[in-house]
């Protein structure tokens, strides 16, 4: 058994052994991270510590910490040096001074200043000064002070993982910031999910919507939910399948220039689409879900997970093809696909090995342009360098995935939920191949997940002008 270190104990001061004047400090420096948690734990979201642009505008003209997160500086002295385990808090007052900004070091002093023995108390003077000298927080704390001398293992911290859902939804938003909204058959909207995703997606100037479905229905489901169709086109039509078949229609006569998908199958939808040849673009349609991943340093997309059940190799071709054109229209220069497997290894008893390293060998010839693939690859060496090195990989994809290329749909479905459900991640979807973009959702996906599949296929439309006369209606 390794026993602890000296360095690795923590010690306390009973009360016998304190001292009038005795005083002990610390040391630390603020990050943005240290302010996000301390927002995260206490709920205290104000502005003036979270969003930039408000905070530049403040009395401050900066993002500020928290005033009580230095004061719990002074409880982490108190409780962890001196006096240390067993102290207990009875009183604190607190006179902020000067506001603390991302970068500076504060130190924390507390000077014992009054002792009384009928209870063990002890009164500290408690001051906390930055890296300038200069005096952000003062006051005095009262505490009972331990009787028991102890020494114990330190306790390490629990570690925090930050994500904010909002910042990175934003940051996909801010993609189409300088786009103009395109028109939008919204297919068959009759469930409040749906129609509500939609209109979110109008509102933030994604889309300019069509609703295509039972016209009575979709206002029932409206004022139901509250929502205000004032001024939006709607074209009636009896039931779902008339729905797709007429979304199609607009969509191959360049009347509308993306699909959403409302609630219906997917089959239904995608069946209507390749009966019109005027949508085919003579490359296999297939659907990429991205996913912002809290553990993951960047946007990660999936494909296909939705669409194609059991790809061949040929297929497998035109959906990572599809993939990597489209990680490029968000900024990807030269995506990173890992071709996934249960194994790194080429295995002629497992098929998807030996199309992972067909596709490889596809791809130095030309075949599949514009990105960098490796595979196959399992899944913790495509996403982890650590795992990639462990098994001695040499691989400029391992841990640096930007796609991850499933090799059936079974097997997708089942990683994009994992990540959604288990992992915490925000997910959108694209359907990819046809003339037009789809934007794919789930009856399970809440506003911000269909707002940014919409966000998705506005890029995707925008991208498609450049090779097509842009519509005039």
């Amino acid at each position: 058994m390794n026993l602890p270190s000296e360095t690795e104990l923590v010690e306390n001061y009973t009360y016998s052994e304190i001292k009038l004047g005795q005083s002990s400090r610390l040391l630390r420096t603020l990050t943005l991270e240290d302010i996000q948690a301390f927002a995260a734990v206490s709920g205290d979201t104000n502005p003036a510590h979270l969003d930039s642009a408000y905070a530049s505008d403040s009395l401050f003209h900066g993002v500020i910490a928290h005033g009580m997160w230095s004061g719990a500086l002074i409880s982490a002295l108190l409780g962890t040096q001196f006096p240390g385990p067993g102290t207990i808090y009875q009183d604190q007052a607190l006179h902020f001074v000067k506001p603390v900004r991302v970068g500076d070091t504060l130190t924390v002093t507390v000077t014992v200043m009054a002792l009384h023995p009928e209870n063990k108390s002890v009164e500290l003077d408690c001051r906390v000064s930055n890296q300038r000298g200069e005096l952000v927080l003062s006051g005095i704390a009262k505490v009972l002070a331990p009787t028991d001398k102890v020494r114990l293992p330190r306790v390490t911290a629990p570690q925090i993982q930050l994500f904010d859902p909002q910042a990175r939804f934003n940051n996909l938003l801010a993609l189409g910031r300088k786009l103009e909204a395109v028109r939008c058959a919204v297919v068959h909207p009759c469930d409040e999910g749906s129609l509500s995703g939609a209109m979110d997606a109008a509102r933030y100037g994604l889309i300019v919507p069509v609703l295509i479905g039972p016209e009575m229905r979709i206002r029932h489901v409206a004022a139901e939910a509250g929502i205000d169709l004032t001024g939006i086109e709607i074209l009636s039509v009896p039931h779902s399948h008339a729905a797709a078949e007429k979304a199609a229609e607009m969509a191959a006569a360049w009347e509308v220039e993306m699909l959403m998908k409302g609630s219906l199958h997917t089959d239904e939808l995608i069946h209507a689409v390749l009966a019109k040849p005027a949508l085919r673009t003579g490359r296999r349609m297939s659907h990429v879900f991205r996913f912002d991943v809290p553990l993951y340093h960047k946007p990660l997309l999936i494909t296909d997970a939705a669409l194609n059940i059991h790809p061949s190799l040929k297929e497998k071709v035109d959906i990572i093809q599809n993939a990597i054109d489209f990680a490029r229209i968000l900024g990807v220069a030269a995506p990173k696909v890992a071709i996934l497997s249960a194994v790194e290894m080429v295995n002629p008893s497992m098929p998807s090995t030996l199309d992972a390293a067909a596709l490889c060998k596809m791809a130095e010839r030309g075949q599949i342009t514009g990105g960098v693939l490796d595979g196959p690859l399992a899944f913790d060496n495509a996403i982890s360098m650590q795992a990639a090195q462990i098994k001695n990989i040499q691989s400029v994809v391992a841990g640096h995935a930007d796609i991850l290329a499933v090799p059936d749909l079974e097997s997708g479905n089942m990683l994009a939920k994992q990540l959604e459900y288990l992992a915490g991640a925000s997910g959108s979807g694209i359907v990819l191949g046809a003339r037009v973009p789809i934007a794919l959702t789930s009856r399970a996906d809440g506003p911000s997940n269909r707002v940014a599949s919409a966000l998705l296929a506005l890029l995707v439309a925008h991208n498609a002008r450049r090779d097509h006369p842009r519509p005039v209606w």
